[in-house]
């Protein structure tokens, strides 16, 4: 039976794909990659590129738009969901990619709810991939969570009101999607004498990589949308 597989291809490291992912990627008819503008390289697909074999495999880049307007979110998923599903209705195995995890803050869980409605009888494999949170604290070296701490993992576009709460009740925050309140977190984590338990990461995994500690060179920084915080209650050492 033809399958569609979400596969989680980790935050754009082609070396931290597992092995199951890279299987399933070379074995796929089609490949299919989410990206947010026309024209705009996937970040999915450029990361897995070096397993494909596009003279054999089909490769469709699917615009998804950069916003919270549902109803333009709304076609741009049906749209998806019903590509996907003629295809692996028609007997062709569909890997359908994405940077992270596919059930951690993913488009695939809104194309997951539409299969699950209206295409009940088509098969749906998950391959989970290693998110940018795991990834961000292995290069800063910062444990998440310990013992009986608890972490929370918050996208900034929450509000701060959010974050604020966070971090007066978890012991870890990761805070995600950082760049449209980056200015007002960092005054934020001021007031709460943060300095010296934040560190943020940008572009993990990639060749744009970078770590800053220190909310003085965060500041002098413009963040790059795919960037995250992690702030613990104590100093971290990097």
């Amino acid at each position: 039976m033809a399958t569609l597989y979400a596969v989680g291809v980790g935050p754009g490291d082609p070396e931290l794909l597992t092995r199951k992912a890279e299987r399933v990627l070379r074995q796929a008819d089609v490949v299919l990659a989410p990206a947010s503008n026309p024209g705009e390289a996937s970040v999915a697909l450029e990361t897995i590129r070096e397993f494909l074999d596009e003279g054999r495999q089909e490769i469709i880049i699917h615009q998804f738009p950069m916003t919270s307007d549902r109803s333009r979110l709304l076609p741009a998923w049906q749209e998806a969901a019903a590509l996907i599903a003629e295809k692996v209705l028609a007997g062709r195995d569909v890997a359908f990619v994405t940077i992270g995890d596919p059930l951690l803050y993913s488009t695939f869980i809104y194309l997951l709810r539409i299969f699950r409605e209206s295409y009940p009888q088509m098969a749906v494999e998950i391959i989970p991939g290693i998110s940018s949170i795991n990834t961000a604290a292995a290069v800063a070296c910062v444990p998440l969570a310990e013992a009986d701490e608890r972490i929370a993992i918050i996208p900034a576009t929450a509000g701060l009101e959010k974050v604020i709460e966070a971090l007066a009740s978890y012991d870890t925050v990761v805070l995600l999607k950082v760049k449209p309140l980056f200015g007002e977190i960092l005054e934020v984590l001021r007031q709460m004498g943060r300095q010296g338990s934040t560190v943020f990461v940008e572009r993990v995994g990639s060749s744009r990589q970078k770590v800053l500690t220190g909310l003085a060179e965060m500041a002098a920084h413009s963040p790059d949308y795919l960037s995250l915080m992690i702030i613990k209650r104590a100093e971290v050492h990097t």
